[in-house]
């Protein structure tokens, strides 16, 4: 697609993406997901979990805690190393990321001129308990990774996993973002689906290998087009302090080639940094060869905001069908949040409505992504399911109550939402059919 504003209309119209606080003029950054958003959000979740946890047998899940000892990120280097280089216009008083303008002397808002940089730590502070003070100071966590560090001991203690193995977690991290932008892309609340995987040393990089493959294959599980990736191999000025070795998926979005998923290599820096810092011993005893050393870290990163707008730009789609203009969302049916709508040719027909209201019932209860929509004309209808991206529209008809001329009892209109190609199917055979489509 050529334009993120056509998008955003879109995600707000049909209720996937609102601005937050938008009865209040909205605040920078944050963004609420309605309900088709939480439905294709989970969609994509729910993929991921499966390919890197449920299907494995050394993955182990994790939802630790948002807010941590403020010493955890001591430990890991945020405190003094999470920052971005911040400038100020002296006219407008504006704040940009040096790094993302094209002149570091000349505001990009006013032409005023651009104090010097700084650097600006984007972690949240907060506190508590009752008093406020530097005792009771926390930190919102930037990212999730921590929680799986400090938890690496409890996790050997109770499980005894042999390695390799990685714990894995979806959930919240905050970032005060200088300058959020680009709709979902860059934003000061978002969530992340990371891993971390413990190796030993010696086979990092084959490890390393695997996961960039991994990515690659879930991407294609959730839709997107293989012609809009790019790995990209991060300099070592540009990568984060604990990694020895990055790379970078970006993806073709509309404002550009930008980072999609993160693959990085950690050493053994955070257990390490944690155990000296806490006065614990992270280390893992191999039963076998009756070693004990510290395992290295293959961290895969996949922010989940990210995902859901390169999903969305991907199958973002117009056309014309039958005449007329339409925009569609292309999505590959395992992500859409709707996969099959159910229509009676005409709700002032107690005889349809009462047979639509059957066969959507038997779907619901096999598929439960499916709705139920009498709302206005046939077209219309249609027109609304395509720009909520659903794959197929089942209609009731004078012929599947076997009143038509060429009638087929109990047989329905089914139509493709890519195509607008439609076939009578047998009531008794919808099921298995949308079955073996959803797999595909």
């Amino acid at each position: 697609m050529e334009s993120l504003d056509a998008l955003v209309s879109l995600a707000k119209r049909r209720g996937f993406i609102y601005q937050g606080s938008e009865i209040y003029g909205g605040l920078a950054g944050t963004w609420d997901y309605g309900p088709l958003g939480v439905a294709l959000k989970k969609n994509i979740e729910n993929l991921w979990w499966k390919r890197f946890v449920s299907d494995r047998e050394d993955m182990y899940g994790m939802d630790a805690a948002i807010l941590m000892h403020p010493k955890v990120w001591e430990s890991s280097g945020h405190v003094s190393g999470f920052s971005d280089p911040l400038v100020e216009c002296e006219k407008c008083k504006r704040r940009f990321r040096a790094d993302h303008i094209e002149d570091t002397e000349k505001c990009p808002e006013c032409g005023g001129r651009l104090g010097e940089a700084r650097q600006f730590n984007m972690m949240f502070k907060t506190s508590v308990g009752a008093m406020e003070d530097s005792a009771s100071t926390v930190y919102l966590r930037p990212e999730t990774a921590g929680g799986m560090f400090v938890n690496f001991k409890n996790v050997i203690d109770s499980f005894h996993p042999k390695l390799p193995f990685g714990l894995a977690q979806i959930g919240k991290a905050f970032r005060n973002e200088i300058t959020p932008r680009d709709f979902i892309f860059r934003v000061r609340e978002l969530e992340q689906m990371e891993i971390e995987y413990f190796v030993r040393p010696e086979s990092w990089k084959e490890h390393f290998d695997f996961f960039l493959k991994e990515q690659h294959d879930f991407l294609a599980d959730v839709g997107l087009s293989k012609e809009k990736l790019h790995i990209v191999d991060v300099p070592e000025a540009d990568r984060a302090h604990y990694s020895k070795h990055s790379v970078d998926t970006e993806f073709d979005f509309p404002f550009g080639q930008k980072e999609l998923l993160g693959l990085a290599y950690r050493t053994d820096f955070d257990l390490k940094s944690h155990s000296e810092g806490s006065g614990t011993e992270l280390s893992y005893f191999d039963e076998e060869t009756k070693e004990r050393f510290v395992p290295h870290v293959i961290e895969p990163t996949f922010g989940l905001g990210r995902l859901m707008l390169a999903v969305l730009s991907d199958a973002y789609c117009e056309d014309e069908l039958g005449g007329e203009k339409r925009v569609y969302l292309a999505f590959k049916p395992a992500v859409a949040p709707v996969k099959v709508a159910v229509f009676p040719l005409l709700k002032n027909k107690p005889e349809l409505v009462a047979k639509a209201r059957e066969v959507y019932g038997a779907l619901k209860k096999e598929f439960g992504a499916v709705v139920f929509d009498d709302n206005g004309n046939i077209g219309k209808r249609y027109r609304r399911q395509d720009e909520i991206g659903t794959p197929w529209c089942v209609t009731i008809d004078f012929d599947t109550l076997g009143e038509g001329g060429d009638a087929v009892l109990n047989t329905v209109t089914v139509r493709d939402r890519d195509t607008g190609e439609q076939k009578r199917v047998a009531i008794n055979e919808l099921a298995a059919m949308f079955k073996v489509a959803l797999s595909a």
